[in-house]
């Protein structure tokens, strides 16, 4: 049964809240601002039903409209949205002051990362003076193939759901050194089981080592996980795996989820 006729079939389900926030997560770090033709493509709706539910977020106060260019950009209102979550979530709880510690600690980016289906999506950024913007916001979303999270997470999946992963889940050439055959990714995979933490080099940025050990849920899931990035020009991956992998780990293992 496709998705469509699950929704369908559910009574429960709400068609037009559903579009309502497929306009509201067509927003984001590469998509600022939107007029409605864009807002159409992107959330593969009419012209027509784009511009009643941007007109309508708009004038309940989540969307900005230009007065000028008629485009549309999101209010103050969504960050409420995400101050809910970050409220609600045990793991930003519990892991903000210990990251916090381990970034004064190690002088680095530390960052905290939660799965989304074949993403992950990070939820605390402990940034340095040099970190890029796009590098401190939180709720950004990065393939999880391509990140030394995600590759953590599936490296605690049962085979079946391992092989699932590797062979569907998206990869983008992100910069010219962005591994994007799959059998290479699977060994990095293997490698991060036996290690315990993942290792990704020059796959979201150049000459960056980024470096992610797992938080368990007491279900034994993993749950999210702890997460630094390091130039490559500063640290050698050597010196990553013996000065940074000891302390990200005793700080993960720190931390238990209740879900």
């Amino acid at each position: 049964m496709s998705e469509g006729e699950k929704k369908k079939q559910d009574t429960l389900f709400v068609g037009s809240l559903e579009k309502g926030m497929r306009v509201m997560a067509a927003f984001g770090l590469h998509h600022a601002e939107l007029g409605l033709t864009e807002l159409a493509e992107l959330t593969d709706l009419d012209k027509s039903a784009a511009q009643r539910l941007a007109n309508t977020l708009h004038k309940i106060g989540y969307l900005e409209k230009d007065a000028d260019s008629r485009r549309f950009r999101p209010s103050l209102k969504f960050l409420e949205l995400a101050a809910s979550y970050l409220s609600s979530d045990p793991f930003v709880q519990l892991a903000m002051p210990k990251l916090i510690e381990l970034s004064r600690s190690l002088g680095e980016r530390i960052n905290a990362a939660r799965p989304m289906g074949s993403d992950i999506i990070y939820v605390v950024r402990i940034p340095t003076q040099l970190t890029s913007f796009s590098a401190m916001v939180v709720g950004r979303r990065v393939q999880a193939l391509s990140s030394s999270s995600g590759r953590i997470m599936l490296a605690h999946f049962d085979e079946a759901r391992r092989k699932e992963a590797l062979e569907t889940w998206p990869i983008d050439q992100i910069t010219p050194k962005t591994i994007t055959d799959r059998s290479i990714i699977a060994r990095e995979v293997e490698e991060a089981a036996a290690l315990g933490y993942g290792i990704a080099v020059n796959q979201n940025i150049i000459n960056e080592i980024g470096i992610a050990a797992p938080v368990f849920t007491k279900n034994g899931e993993v749950g999210g996980t702890v997460q630094c990035s390091v130039s490559s020009l500063k640290w050698s991956l050597e010196r990553v795996h013996k000065e940074i992998a000891p302390q990200l780990m005793e700080v993960a293992n720190s931390i238990i989820l209740p879900r």
